[in-house]
């Protein structure tokens, strides 16, 4: 059985750090630093998400799903999940994610940070779903 309590854990903070963030706009007496801060630990948790679940779901499928061959980074394992009807949206929105999440490897600033932040509340729906999926329990 596959331990997922890394993936449930960096969920979770990322869920909440995103709704932090949302909320972030709304406060008056954050500075512009502070509001900055908050993004760039949302990006952080949605790097460690994300490295956290494509591995997971690595481990998916080739222990219960049963799959020989699973390549061994990212793009390929979503497109194989995908062509296995393992993934809750379309494999294109997975890649869309696996693009941020490269995009934002040494860049928090700028366009790149900005366009990961759009995504984010959709990724954070999409792996829970996933998470459901690959543990067969409902998201708590």
């Amino acid at each position: 059985m596959i331990d997922h309590d890394k993936l449930k854990k960096s969920l979770q903070h990322l869920k909440m750090q995103y709704a932090n963030h949302q909320r972030a706009r709304h406060r008056s007496e954050l500075t512009e630093i502070d509001r900055e801060a908050i993004a760039e630990s949302v990006i952080q948790r949605f790097e460690t998400c994300y490295d956290t679940l494509w591995k997971d779901l690595k481990r998916y499928l080739t222990e219960e799903a049963g799959l020989a061959d699973v390549p061994n980074s990212p793009k390929p394992i979503l497109k194989l999940a995908g062509q296995n009807d393992v993934l809750p949206s379309p494999v294109e929105q997975w890649l869309k994610y696996a693009d941020a999440r490269t995009n934002t490897s040494h860049d928090y600033s700028g366009d790149k940070a900005a366009e990961a932040l759009l995504i984010v509340g959709e990724f954070i729906q999409d792996a829970i779903s996933l998470y459901q999926t690959m543990t067969g329990t409902p998201w708590v």
